[in-house]
């Protein structure tokens, strides 16, 4: 899948100093997930409900 013309859109739960940051490209029956910091390392491809059912399962801190 070619993912160069992909949007990419910052976690808002990434923070401000350039720590942990997650950046998220919706696909056509898809979501693109990928480390802001290394934009061209793996990107992790999950169908909506998959990134929903991860969200949802995870505690957060924020």
């Amino acid at each position: 899948m070619d993912l160069k013309n992909a949007t990419w859109h910052k976690s808002s739960y990434s923070g401000s100093n350039g720590g942990d940051c997650v950046e998220l490209a919706g696909l056509p029956g898809a979501v693109a997930v990928r480390d802001s910091k290394d934009p061209d390392g793996p990107i992790l491809l999950l169908n909506r409900a998959a990134l929903r059912s991860a969200v949802q399962s995870t505690p957060t801190t924020r």
